[in-house]
């Protein structure tokens, strides 16, 4: 996690090895990122990623995220569509 600005915390990795996944891992992850950034004093939290993260999205917005942005880019040698999502803390 890393500051955006004053208010607004930003969730810039999160990672979890593949034979760690399906075991809750990332959502205690980002629970404990809600939690860090609110003891912080930010107001908001925001994160950045990609569309076919289906996984990592279910926990975002079953977490409070809202998707408000959407962006199409060409990373990693394909066709992606990037998302911004937020949160009230």
């Amino acid at each position: 996690m890393v500051r955006q600005d004053d208010a607004t915390a930003k969730l810039r990795l999160l990672y979890v090895e593949p034979a760690a996944r399906g075991l809750g891992i990332g959502r205690r992850l980002v629970d404990e990122a809600i939690v860090f950034a609110r003891a912080a004093g930010y107001r908001r939290m925001m994160l950045w990623t990609n569309d076919i993260l289906t996984a990592a999205r279910r926990i975002y917005e079953t977490s409070g995220f809202t998707l408000v942005e959407t962006e199409r880019h060409h990373s990693f040698g394909h066709d992606l569509v990037g998302e911004t999502w937020v949160r009230d803390l």
